[in-house]
């Protein structure tokens, strides 16, 4: 079908590495995923004062094109007023669940108007490298989130923070109505550093599990077409 994506993962395990070959047909991206209601709260005033309207729930779950997916190490955006922000990803190929590391690129001026359509406008940059979720499920409060942007020859700390500060992924899997075959779900994200990072040259993300000892990274460059009118 035109609207899957067929992707290429490795998937990094504690004996070792194996290939994976992902067909996703359904692209789900969870927001407003906080467990702490103040720390939300924050986040939606912060979204609130570059004139984003409230959500009408939280959770919410916007249903995006599966063909936004890509590992690749560049995406092209319309304008400046696009960025990232780092989330875990869930996967389910054939039953089995992976975690992985994404941005959910979003334009920041078309999320004024319509959150939904802001979502569908950017590619969606995942890591290349997953894990296995049994691997991490009983250490998953462990694991930090982190995004750098990269500005003017500068690697600023955008975010950081633990996955405490969302909900965990069988949490919102529930309440989404469980995942399937062939999904993705993005888990949600930590509150960022301002400036709001519109003016990155590229995007760094990383999910870190200290138990484990291992990270998964993703760099992305980011390529501004002309808006033309």
């Amino acid at each position: 079908m035109a609207s899957e994506r067929h992707l290429n993962f490795t998937v990094a395990g504690k004996t070792g590495d194996a290939p994976l070959a992902a067909t996703v047909g359904k692209l789900v991206i969870a927001g407003w995923t906080g467990r702490d209601a103040a720390a939300m709260e924050a986040h939606i005033r912060e979204l609130e004062e570059l004139g984003i309207a409230r959500p009408k729930a939280t959770p919410i779950f916007y249903r995006v094109a599966a063909s936004l997916l890509t590992t690749a190490d560049a995406i092209q955006v319309s304008g400046t007023g696009s960025s990232g922000e780092a989330e875990t990803v869930i996967l389910d190929v054939g039953g089995t669940r992976y975690v992985g590391v994404g941005s959910d690129h979003t334009d920041r001026e078309a999320e004024k108007i319509n959150v939904s359509l802001s979502k569908q406008m950017c590619a969606k940059p995942v890591a290349p490298t997953l894990w296995r979720f049994d691997d991490v499920a009983d250490h998953w409060d462990d694991m930090v989130l982190r995004s750098w942007a990269h500005e003017g020859g500068d690697r600023r700390l955008y975010q950081e923070g633990p996955v405490t500060a969302m909900r965990t992924p069988d949490d919102l899997i529930g309440r989404y109505g469980g995942l399937g075959n062939g999904t993705a779900m993005f888990g949600g994200t930590l509150a960022f550093a301002k400036p709001v990072a519109t003016a990155a040259e590229a995007f760094e993300v990383e999910l870190e599990d200290p138990v484990l000892g291992r990270r998964l990274t993703h760099t992305y460059r980011i390529e501004t077409l002309p808006v033309e009118g």
